[in-house]
């Protein structure tokens, strides 16, 4: 099972004997919700699921974007349709970002079936519709934990241990700027590497050797040779994106969710500015 799908192959499964249960999670930072582009005109049977109020708890000491009850996300996911034995297929229309994070949550507690289409809503070149679906409820129970989470003293272990990316832009790694959060810079030791680069001009993902090429030489391996690997963004939402990428290469990665985020939340955690020291 790969972690994305092409518009095209999403075509053909959508007429197929096992069509998957579709999820709109359109997420723009700042922006107000993305309920109204998805009532403009969606995918076919897609639910709308909103990222700050069910892919997120509300912002706190935990970070913008802390991780939802698991229950209530189990809730979410069943009214959407989504069952255990169920192919799920995700999708926003901007970088992926907002995507990855429905594919994150879905893979951490247990789906073993879930991708992200490849190119978002940009890429589809089929038939959109402004009907609401009322999905048959599924059955999905969420198993947390499926995938290696991270919380704050495991990111400094693995900065300082191991192998921490940092999926912001550059300019937020060096600290020169930070419109969000409380103060600029980086996890100290941490190795920048933003999700810009994991993308075409298209917003398509590369190649898997183009990526594995590209974390090799930021010292992450798919042999099993290298160092363990986390990433980790602002809020937990474009880090999302870089293990879509990790995982394509074929790099098993742990999320950091609290992200940079809850990690400046108390002033107490060091600090790096400049660039990478790499």
């Amino acid at each position: 099972m790969t972690a994305i799908i092409s518009a095209s192959e999403l075509a053909d499964a959508t007429a197929g004997p096992r069509p998957p249960v579709l999820l709109d999670v359109r997420y723009v930072p700042g922006a107000p919700p993305g309920r109204p582009e998805y009532e403009a005109g969606h995918l076919p049977g897609a639910v709308f699921v909103d990222l700050e109020a069910e892919l997120s708890d509300p912002p706190g000491a935990g970070g913008r974007h802390p991780l939802p009850d698991v229950a209530a996300f189990g809730a979410v996911m069943r009214r959407a349709g989504v069952s255990t034995g169920t192919p799920v297929v995700v999708y926003d229309a901007g970088l992926g970002w907002a995507a990855a994070r429905a594919w994150w949550m879905l893979r951490w507690t247990g789906h073993r079936d879930v991708r992200v289409l490849d190119g978002g809503l940009a890429g589809w070149d089929g038939p959109l519709t402004t009907e609401i679906p009322t999905p048959r409820e599924g059955d999905f129970t969420p198993v947390p934990n499926s995938l290696p989470l991270l919380d704050a003293d495991g990111a400094a272990a693995l900065a300082r241990d191991g192998l921490l990316f940092d999926a912001r832009a550059a300019e937020r790694y060096r600290g020169d700027v930070e419109p969000l959060d409380r103060v600029g810079g980086h996890i100290p030791g941490a190795v920048s590497a933003p999700t810009s680069e994991n993308v075409g001009a298209d917003g398509r993902f590369l190649p898997a050797e183009t990526l594995a090429a590209r974390f090799k030489a930021l010292g992450a391996t798919a042999d099993g040779t290298g160092p363990a690997v986390g990433v980790y963004c602002g809020s937990g939402v474009s880090a999302a994106h870089q293990l879509v990428a990790l995982e394509i290469a074929g790099i098993p990665a742990a999320l950091y969710a609290g992200s940079w985020s809850e990690w400046t939340a108390d002033p107490a955690r060091p600090v790096a500015t400049g660039p990478d020291p790499q």
